[in-house]
């Protein structure tokens, strides 16, 4: 028997078949593609193995035998503290550390001189370790490489970097085996192709673990036939506040970081005697407070969390007991991946509510738990010829020991990012390394790499050195400012966008706290706590969440499944769907359900494609666009994840629409480009692509670049280039990205390709539907204030409601 099994029998346990599994593939020196549900030993079966290895060598080697990549640094606590005390249990000296960004320059100073077996990392931090002159001592012994939540790697650029660490890594050491850890995702074998490179193979293995997930409703006790109410869904707190009461701790995830404040703040001024037990937790709250959160959730001392996604990954909160979902969470796996955050154990049972922030998002409850019962979990995609991180990555070789061109070539060929490089792009690569490429060569500031007689191309200036290693890392946000009291005490970081509208007195939420402006000093916000109730509530821009393709189909089906009527939430639905009969129609599976009305507002003109935001907001911009190529109209448009509306003072033709046939798909990407304004998205694209490769520098830690001077940095390299230079990599490079992640253009052709096949239901309607009034509120909701639009909202509903009856 393994050391690891008996230490299994000793605590009464019995290993999961696919943890054996991993140890005896391991153990014949195979490469590695894991996938397990959240919560049921995914680390005991990986780092289980790499320890019966252990036993059975003669003599460990000094230094990093196994590199351990985590996405998330409180994850990486998690894992050091649970490889740590298997060690431990087993009576070895093995010492599992960490080394994040987090990490103090005492204990790294302290691993320079004796580096532990295993090493607990991230991507960023990994490729400063590579940028070190002796990295090849540090890693001469590495036998494994893991790379823990592959799925939330994969897909990112971050993704692309560990992509080319492995296939680096396995030229200097090809002996070493390859460990991905993965779970909620739905391309498996591709995923376990791109973590391994095209050379390498590796054995796929897949939990038979069905993790049961629990799924409620939250449905309110009077439902209204027009669903009027915002994206918040505060209005169902009371609801809530019961969930809370009957368990011992319940995590509440919202999709954005400004809806993580609002609840956080209703919870707690609606039900002060909660304080002391509620707390909130998001990207852009102080580190050390986000890590007293997570202690305390491990400790039992909180009963409620109001979190984003910064908790959606594997970090075991054992005494979670249930979880709430406001609003849609656009995906399925996203779903899963945050019910899996209560019963964290592989026995128990997740238990998650879903609370819709308007009526007709209780339908996505029903459509959630089918994509849960049929595993529809989303595919993520990977990015390919990612250039700017290419280029990052060759200048953090070029700082440390140096490389030579073709060795390089040969092993970049090899990841799945980059198999289709040719010789040309490459020589263009070191051209831009060297010279800063055709349109910037005669500026010396640009000439970073040097060749040496021998052709070992590296760095030799220590400041480009310097600043290269500020800036490694492929995640680039907007400034943020430093939240602080007057005593010192920093609360987070908030973005400058936010603050720059803001006067000297005035109060804004933040960290669950309503706090006045006092002064901006340099790139740091003085506060005070204020005791007005009334404040604004910070805005972060980040992407906005769309439908993933899968929820979008497993929406449209529930809708036209019938046996889905006998559900409670399609019960609950029963005067909503009665009035969309009566003045409209709910369309059928081949159907295009198209709306038209008039209101003091004017024509209004709605479509159902139920295609999620990006998609229905893309499809909306073309269609205004074709349209005004006929006649001069002018559009409001408004969208959400069921459709789209188009609003304007004069009508347009119905039979013009249907005789020029404007939803073809004919001429899709020419008119995309046209109505979407690619230039000024892909300027965008461009922005995080010039600092990714090191074009703008972001500035030191003491001395940040503002967004405004890094934004007009980088537009002006767009603009050099798109005149004098189109064929260059990084401008092509955001184009190809604005259409492939930006505006999703290949599920937009196949959305046209759908509709091509759908019979369009046109309903001319005297009033306002129940499947348009979301899409209505929503617009009147970004035009005016918070409480002025809440009463013009509730006037409008009761004038329909009072014209129905």
């Amino acid at each position: 028997m393994r050391p690891v099994e008996k230490w299994f029998k000793a605590k009464g346990w019995k290993p999961q078949d696919f943890q054996v599994d991993c140890w005896e593939h391991y153990a014949k020196g195979e490469n590695i593609m894991l996938h397990a549900p959240t919560g049921t030993g995914k680390t005991y079966a990986v780092w289980g193995g790499i320890l019966n290895e252990s036993f059975e060598l003669k003599k460990i080697e000094e230094g990093i035998n196994v590199i351990w990549i985590t996405p998330l640094r409180a994850l990486a606590v998690e894992i050091q503290k649970s490889t740590q005390q298997l060690c431990t249990d087993l009576k070895t000296d093995i010492n599992v550390d960490l080394r994040t960004g987090d990490t103090p320059q005492s204990r790294k100073t302290k691993q320079n001189k004796n580096f532990p077996f295993g090493l607990i990392t991230t991507p960023e931090t990994l490729h400063i370790l590579l940028s070190s002159k002796k990295h090849k001592d540090i890693f001469k012994n590495l036998r494994a490489i893991v790379v823990d939540e592959w799925h939330e790697l994969l897909g990112t650029k971050r993704g692309v970097q560990v992509e080319l660490a492995i296939s680096y890594l396995k030229f200097l050491i090809p002996k070493i085996k390859i460990i991905g850890i993965s779970a909620t995702l739905g391309n498996k074998k591709l995923a376990g192709e791109i973590l391994m490179g095209i050379e390498n193979s590796f054995t796929t293995i897949t939990s038979k673990i069905n993790k049961k997930i629990n799924v409620k409703s939250i449905i309110p006790k009077s439902m209204e036939r027009f669903p009027w109410r915002g994206h918040l869904g505060t209005h169902l707190i009371g609801e809530v506040i019961k969930i809370i009461r009957k368990g011992k701790i319940t995590l509440i995830f919202t999709n954005t970081r400004s809806q993580c404040e609002i609840w956080y703040h209703t919870i707690i001024h609606s039900y002060p005697e909660l304080a002391g037990e509620i707390a909130m937790h998001h990207g852009s709250i102080d580190k050390k407070i986000r890590l007293w959160v997570e202690n305390s959730l491990r400790e039992n001392k909180l009963k409620v969390v109001v979190c984003t996604s910064s908790l959606d990954l594997g970090v075991d909160f054992s005494p979670v007991e249930v979880c709430i979902q406001v609003g849609s969470p656009k995906g399925v796996g996203r779903f899963i991946q945050r019910a899996g955050r209560s019963g964290h154990q592989p026995n128990n049972p997740s238990k998650i509510y879903f609370l819709p922030t308007h009526a007709i998002e209780l339908i996505e409850s029903v459509a959630l738990q089918e994509g849960i019962k049929k595993q529809m979990i989303e595919d993520r995609l990977p990015h390919i010829n990612s250039y700017d991180v290419l280029i990052q990555f060759l200048t953090t070789l070029a700082i440390g020991e140096g490389f030579f061109p073709d060795e390089i070539f040969s092993l970049i060929k090899k990841t799945f990012s980059f198999q289709t490089i040719n010789s040309s792009k490459w020589k263009w690569i070191l051209n831009f390394l060297t010279k800063g490429s055709q349109s910037l060569e005669y500026y010396d500031e640009f000439k970073k790499v040097q060749i040496l007689e021998d052709g070992l191309m590296v760095v030799l200036d220590k400041g480009i050195a310097l600043r290269h290693r500020l800036s490694m890392g492929t995640i680039v946000s907007d400034s943020v400012l430093k939240v602080k009291y007057q005593t010192g005490k920093q609360l987070g970081t908030i973005e400058e966008w936010f603050v720059s509208k803001l006067s000297k007195g005035e109060v804004f939420t933040f960290a669950g706290k309503n706090l006045e402006l006092l002064n901006l000093k340099g790139m740091e916000v003085i506060v005070r706590k204020s005791k007005l109730n009334k404040a604004k509530i910070p805005a972060w821009i980040g992407g906005r969440f769309s439908f993933s393709s899968n929820l979008s189909d497993l929406l449209k089906n529930t809708f036209h499944n019938k046996k889905n009527y006998s559900t409670k939430e399609f019960k609950a639905l029963d005067s909503m769907f009665n009035q969309q009969n009566r003045e409209s129609k709910i369309p059928k599976s081949d159907e295009l359900l198209i709306e038209r009305f008039k209101t003091k507002e004017g024509f209004h003109t709605l479509f159902y494609l139920f295609e999620g935001y990006a998609v229905n907001e893309a499809v909306s911009s073309l269609l205004a666009y074709r349209i005004s190529l006929l006649y001069p109209i002018t559009f409001t448009i408004s969208v959400n994840d069921y459709g789209f509306e188009l609003l304007s003072d004069q009508e347009f033709d119905r039979d013009i629409f249907i005789e020029n046939n404007l939803l073809t798909k004919d001429y899709l990407l020419d008119d995309l480009s046209k109505s979407v304004n690619i230039s000024e998205m892909s300027r965008r694209k461009f922005r995080e692509i010039a600092v990714i490769s090191g074009l703008v520098f972001q500035g030191y830690p003491t001395k940040p670049v503002k967004t405004k001077q890094l934004q007009s940095g980088s537009q002006l390299f767009y603009d050099v280039f798109k005149e004098y230079e189109p064929d260059n990599l990084l401008y092509q490079q955001a184009i190809n990205e604005t259409f492939d992640h930006g505006i999703e253009s290949s599920r937009i052709q196949r959305t046209f390709e759908k509709i091509e096949k759908l019979k369009m239901v046109w309903k001319d309607c005297k009033y306002p539907t129940p499947f348009s009034f979301p899409l209505i509120t929503d617009r009147i909701r970004s035009k005016m204030s918070s409480e002025s639009v809440e009463d013009r909202i509730r006037k409008m509903y009761l004038q329909l409601e009072k014209s129905v009856k």
